[in-house]
């Protein structure tokens, strides 16, 4: 499991640098204007996983989960629901990870 590091977003711009996923997933910080970027390069559908680590009334709260289609893209919110006590990060999984990347962003 990597551990990806936020990338600032200046008022000028960014062209964010990428990293693979990872096959065993990913772990990322979480907070205030954080976000994943996945871009899948693949020839066919994957779908993301957020673990979300928390319950409600004794519940466990739903992961959330983003499909990307073939040679698609998508930006998922990096909030402080998905913050793991352990680790004080997300846990990203991927259904699969050739030609899938990775970044996450701050706003500024």
């Amino acid at each position: 499991m990597a551990v990806l590091t936020a990338q600032n977003l200046p008022l000028g711009g960014l062209q964010p640098t990428y990293a693979s996923a990872a096959s065993g997933g990913d772990q990322a910080p979480v907070g205030q204007g954080l976000f994943l970027h996945v871009r899948n390069g693949g020839g066919s559908s994957i779908t993301v996983t957020l673990a979300t680590p928390g319950t409600v009334g004794g519940l466990d709260v739903a992961d959330a989960q983003q499909t990307i289609a073939a040679s698609g893209a998508a930006f998922l919110p990096l909030t402080n629901t998905f913050r793991d006590p352990m680790t004080g990060r997300a846990a990203i999984t991927y259904s699969g990870t050739t030609t899938v990347t990775v970044a996450v962003v701050r706003l500024p």
